[in-house]
């Protein structure tokens, strides 16, 4: 499955053009070269004789290099060309287009190739809600480059383009006037350069123009997966979806500015491609046994930047971990709030709860010392600023009404917080996975505090909050008629009842009684939710299900991934496997690459999951599911200095082995084997999964 557009990244810079490596965007089409949340350009269009060229295919090199192959036009539906172009692109600090032209005929050939640049400088934000610019452009021809600039007082942005070949430039395009012999071929290099300060400032070539850049990349990218697990299976799709996983969590890495060099997983293409405090620590925990130092980074940058005062127009708050951190123009100018933004209720709580998780996986107790302050100001954040009742629960209501966000939760679009017959509460809400994660940072830094910031005292206040909200919990959110936690309170006290996957949340956390543990499990795993591929994020038959709803009703791998490891830590063993096979047969039809989302609709009905139109590709958390998955299929808990292996794989799978997982015990190997034989495999796997 494809949206037709073809993508290339590196962290901090990514193109999106169509499959002729043709960029035609208008103000709301997120194709174009970008690069901290700028669009840098926004035309790039190829002509060989004024025609437009027609795409042979795509070759994806790596996540920073593709090539595409193309013929001239032929009027007909006959392609017989006498010409075959090669566009060869390679993004990092802008982009080099290598163009090659081969003619195939016995006879010489006069082209006139032309490249069309443009660009609009729009913000990020501007490209999402189609809104208008305020600067001055700037265009003009100088030592030998194109240059594009976008001015708006201290604002600058600028393009420079240069090709290796002499070319006519103009204002608005480069044009080579070639010859080619017969049976010969033509090539020229372009470079595209975005420049932070304008173009009167100094500037890096693109990176693959650098001498070695290429070599230096592909290295960079053979250390990132030699250095994490290799896995062995007998189901073939699960090794490529691995090894996508690996190699799109590579091109996330993200090194903003405030990071100092260091990289961290930015949250998605093509909106999010930037510092997120939620998605960089889901996808941290992820990945934990797989690349343990995005975790170290993540943690340190967000501390970094953790609130320190009350600031209504940022949503800020002393000890709150940010939402996101964004560098266009909008931003730049307080036009949006997001320098950074901290209109999230969960990432506060999660911080706490991935520090543990880090020192738990990795001994490193030094960046636990190093955090205690920031682990501190978290915990106490929870009772200080985000209990807005009074009650003892974690609330959330947004103080920027012009531009925060309503929802301050995972789901956070405005829909996604309803009662069972879909209308929707007032604010503040209170969801019950905020209480859950609430609980966990509870009890995960009460481990912290007694055991290496050496203060008893602090570990036994948190372990009595913890069992309290624990117990009031259980008491306040669980729907009797239904046996299932509610989705939030009101303001009143009153339950928001609508059935979601919020659920499996809750078992993730532990907050979930024992008790209920199965009648839980019993609607997660039953026909209203689970639709054969995955959990829908609401269940058929509510007042708002949608299976194409963004979340409510669609079935989300990153959701599905954490639901898993709570079933494991309830010691729902098959239905976690069961999680997992479902979201993995998914992903082969994405060719390895799961998305932001895709429809809840139930698998009996569809031969493949159904896309989600808008849905990010790649994306952080969705990204790192498999790893998730592939940890509890096998089970694997650290204890104490040892890593404890309890494998149960989904019926289908004969063998699965992760070898060299790292981790305080150094790197060991994690072995499980399913219940058939390995020939019987595909057939019986198909066969469970269509209720046969």
């Amino acid at each position: 499955m494809s949206d037709g557009l073809v993508k290339i990244l590196d962290g901090n810079t990514f193109v999106v053009s169509d499959q002729r490596g043709d960029i035609e965007a208008s103000l709301t089409d997120p194709t174009g070269l970008f690069a901290y949340d700028t669009r840098f350009l926004s035309t790039w269009v190829l002509t060989v004789n004024g025609e437009r060229l027609n795409p042979l295919s795509v070759d994806d090199l790596s996540y920073f290099e593709t090539r595409f192959f193309l013929v001239p036009g032929t009027g007909t539906v006959y392609v017989d060309a006498k010409l075959s172009v090669i566009r060869r692109r390679a993004v990092g600090n802008g982009f080099r287009e290598e163009l090659t032209i081969l003619n195939h005929e016995d006879k010489p050939v006069d082209l006139t190739v032309r490249f069309e640049a443009g660009s609009d400088f729009a913000d990020l934000f501007e490209v999402k809600d189609a809104l208008a610019k305020k600067g001055k452009y700037v265009a003009r021809v100088e030592d030998g480059q194109l240059q594009l600039g976008y001015e708006r007082d201290t604002f600058k942005r600028a393009t420079l383009i240069s090709a290796t070949v002499p070319a006519r430039l103009d204002k608005s395009s480069l044009t080579f006037r070639i010859t080619i012999q017969p049976h010969g071929e033509w090539a020229t290099s372009l470079d595209v350069v975005t420049a932070l300060s304008g173009y009167g400032e100094r500037y890096e070539r693109p990176t693959l123009a650098r001498r070695g850049g290429r070599k230096s990349m592909e290295a960079n990218l053979a250390r990132w997966l030699d250095g994490a697990p290799r896995l062995e299976c007998d189901w073939d799709s699960l090794r490529t979806t691995y090894r996508r996983s690996l190699v799109d969590l590579a091109a996330l890495r993200f090194s903003p500015p405030v990071a100092g060099g260091r990289s961290l997983p930015a949250a998605g293409l093509p909106w999010f491609m930037t510092m997120f405090g939620r998605d960089s620590i889901f996808t941290s925990l992820q990945a934990l046994p797989f690349t343990p130092e995005l975790a170290a980074t993540t943690l340190r940058a967000l501390g970094d930047w953790q609130g320190t005062r009350v600031d209504d127009f940022r949503d800020e708050d002393p000890g709150r971990i940010l939402h996101e951190m964004r560098y266009g123009e909008m931003t730049a100018f307080e036009e949006r709030p997001h320098s950074p933004y901290y209109g999230c209720a969960d990432a506060t709580a999660l911080y706490v709860v991935l520090l543990d998780e880090y020192e738990r996986w990795t001994g490193d107790r030094r960046l636990v010392r190093d955090l205690e302050h920031e682990a501190r100001a978290a915990l106490n954040w929870l009772d200080e600023y985000a209990d807005l009742m009074g009650n003892g629960y974690v609330w959330y209501q947004r103080r920027n009404e012009e531009t925060g966000l309503e929802n301050q939760c995972w789901k956070d679009s405005w829909d996604s917080i309803s009662y069972r017959d879909g209308t929707l509460p007032g604010f503040p809400r209170a969801t019950c996975e905020l209480q859950g994660y609430a609980y966990d940072s509870k009890v995960r830094g009460a481990r912290l505090a007694r055991e290496i910031w050496k203060d008893p005292a602090f570990a036994d206040e948190l372990e009595k909050q913890a069992a309290d909200l624990k117990r009031r919990f259980n008491r306040d959110f669980w729907v009797q008629d239904g046996e299932y936690y509610a989705l939030a309170l009101d303001t009143e006290g009153n339950q928001v009842d609508a059935l979601t996957s919020n659920n499996g949340h809750l078992l993730w956390s532990g907050i979930v009684d024992k008790a209920k543990a199965k009648r839980v499990v019993n609607h997660l795993m039953g026909p209203r939710l689970f639709s054969g591929w995955g959990v829908r994020t609401m269940a058929e038959g509510e007042g708002r299900y949608n299976p194409i709803g963004y979340h409510v009703g669609t079935v989300w791998p990153f959701d599905n991934s954490f639901i898993a490891w709570g079933l494991r830590r309830y010691g729902f063993k098959e239905e976690a496997a069961q999680i997992a096979a479902g979201i993995l047969d998914a992903a082969e039809f994405f060719e390895g690459r799961l998305p932001e989302a895709f429809g809840g609709y139930e698998r009996t009905v569809t031969k493949y999951p159904v896309q989600y139109p808008t849905a990010c590709s790649p994306q952080a958390w969705s990204t790192g599911t498999p790893l998730l998955l592939l940890r509890t299929m096998l089970g694997l808990e650290p204890q104490g200095d040892y890593l404890v292996v309890d494998p149960a794989p989904p019926i289908g799978i004969g063998h699965v082995a992760l070898l060299d997982i790292p981790g305080r015990w150094g790197r060991v190997d994690a072995f499980g084997r399913g219940r058939v034989e390995v020939g019987q495999k595909e057939a019986l796997r198909r066969q469970i999964r269509r209720g046969s």
